[in-house]
């Protein structure tokens, strides 16, 4: 079974946020929620400035915070390492937004899926399709689309990076980029010191 994972090349981004559109059109999430985004920042002194971008997402952590603890067990992980949430055990507490280091987890409002992406109270055809997959309360988070890599694709973000900026594969596998981008160029995880163990790698 593999154990799947991702690394970010931060020197291929360039800020284009085309991963945070894929990640909303393949998910149709609501209004406000974003399972991946685009920070920036400005380095340097005028006249020699530039500008760093970093790319978000839930890191689908080894040792989950937001899994130890959900009381209802309603965060876990899949065979092949994927942190999910049942939406029918959720109870919509918050614990889990709470404990997630990396801020990659959000409740979800019943007037998001009220309002649409407008805020005009009227849902798009679009959002008609979507919407019904979700279940006001609980929280949300990035799923890596395990839907697309139960069938073979990789996650829309990945598709989609016009610099192939984000790397998804088989962490286990010695001979998958993700192993070998990881071990070139000394990929690192975000906040390791939390030992959370996270799948989400960065290489600069």
């Amino acid at each position: 079974m593999p154990r799947w994972g991702m690394v970010i090349d931060l020197k291929r981004c360039i800020g284009c946020n085309a991963c945070t559109v894929a990640c909303k059109q393949e998910n149709t999430t609501p209004d406000g929620i974003l399972w991946t985004k685009v920070v920036s920042e400005e380095i340097g002194i005028y006249p020699n400035v530039t500008r760093a971008y970093i790319p978000l997402i839930c890191n689908h952590c080894e040792d989950a915070p937001c899994e130890r603890v959900c009381p209802t067990k309603a965060t876990y992980h899949t065979d092949d390492g994927i942190v999910l949430v049942d939406e029918k055990k959720c109870i919509g507490c918050g614990a889990c937004v709470t404990a997630c280091p990396y801020k990659n987890r959000i409740k979800l409002h019943k007037e998001q899926l009220q309002r649409g992406l407008f805020k005009i109270g009227v849902l798009t055809p679009f959002e008609k399709q979507g919407y019904p997959r979700f279940v006001a309360g609980t929280a949300l988070k990035c799923t890596f689309c395990h839907e697309r890599v139960a069938n073979g694709l990789d996650p829309a973000c990945v598709v989609t990076c016009p610099t192939e900026a984000r790397v998804f594969g088989n962490l286990d596998d010695p001979s998958s980029k993700v192993r070998r981008l990881i071990q070139a160029r000394k990929g690192y995880q975000p906040l390791s010191h939390l030992n959370t163990r996270p799948k989400v790698f960065y290489v600069e």
